[in-house]
């Protein structure tokens, strides 16, 4: 059995190239530094560095050890973040971790109605971009992830996370006032195919993309942005026009732009995302009631 104290400190030297630089990170004493890597080696049953100059390399073994170090010290951390997040959890704190036109639109209302009612949970929010927002999520630095998907985009989910669906958002094509197609209430994709575009977040540009493709038209993208108040600047100065979620228009929408219906009728999935294991916990039970509240009443 390999000992995790030993492999830090070997990630460690592997990493620095010396036992005294290695020791010097760790705090450690060069001799204990070597101790350590002499009884992983007796554990590992083959020596694992060799001395060149004044520094070491790693031999075949070693370098078979650390390509499994970083990932085993890095799920070490996240279990340990993880355990933490079990305490805080069990003690009533939450932290949420959201991406922009959610901590604007639901998270509000949200943690409104919860503390009204139960005034002693403890509400912290971070905020993210999916998918960054998972992975923070399954390195135990926040206990609820808010994502988005658009379908055929959406990535297989971890076996260890649980999906809650909260709400489906409709996209709008935004046009500056005065635009000749304002007037209409419904605007096909494929009848701006000449139209220059600002392209929003990653996620959402690869969906436009997407779209576009199946429309049978490849959008001339002149300007992309992940603010959503200077997107909608932008469209209004006439650099281009966009696609935006309706959500996004329910708490910010510039006066000189115009939002219209799309068709083909494109959506994008809005869900909350949980440890399977937290998410019995009444804590965590109490955030995600008081999300789908939210929701639901965002739909009325």
């Amino acid at each position: 059995m390999l000992d995790s104290r030993r492999i830090r400190t070997f990630h460690e030297v592997a990493t620095t190239g010396s036992f005294t630089a290695a020791a010097r990170s760790l705090g450690y004493t060069q001799p204990a530094v070597t101790q350590q890597i002499r009884a992983l080696e007796r554990e590992a049953g083959m020596p694992l560095f060799t001395r060149s100059g004044r520094g070491m390399q790693l031999t075949e073994a070693g370098k078979t050890l650390a390509r499994h170090a970083e990932v085993i010290l890095g799920d070490i951390v996240a279990a340990q973040q993880q355990l933490q997040a079990l305490a805080r959890l069990r003690a009533g704190r939450v932290r949420i971790c959201a991406f922009p036109s959610v901590t604007a639109t639901l998270i509000p209302k949200a943690v409104a109605e919860l503390l009204a009612d139960h005034p002693n949970v403890r509400v912290e929010l971070l905020e993210a971009e999916p998918p960054e927002s998972l992975q923070k999520l399954l390195a135990g630095e926040c206990d609820i992830a808010l994502s988005f998907g658009y379908p055929g985009l959406r990535a297989e989910l971890p076996a260890e996370l649980v999906e809650i669906q909260l709400l489906e958002d409709v996209l709008t094509v935004l046009l500056p006032t005065g635009h000749p197609l304002s007037r209409r209430r419904v605007i096909r994709l494929a009848e701006l195919s000449q139209a220059r575009w600002v392209a929003g977040c990653p996620r959402c540009r690869a969906n436009f993309l997407q779209i576009c493709a199946e429309e049978g038209f490849d959008p001339d993208i002149v300007f992309t942005t992940d603010d959503n108040l200077a997107l909608q600047s932008l469209v209004a100065a006439g650099v281009g026009i966009a696609v935006a979620p309706s959500l996004v228009l329910s708490f910010l929408n510039h006066r000189q732009v115009t939002g219209r219906q799309l068709e083909p009728h494109v959506r994008r999935q809005i869900s909350a995302y949980v440890l399977r294991e937290h998410l019995p916990l009444p804590a965590t039970e109490l955030v995600l009631d008081a999300l789908r509240a939210a929701a639901e009443h965002s739909r009325c």
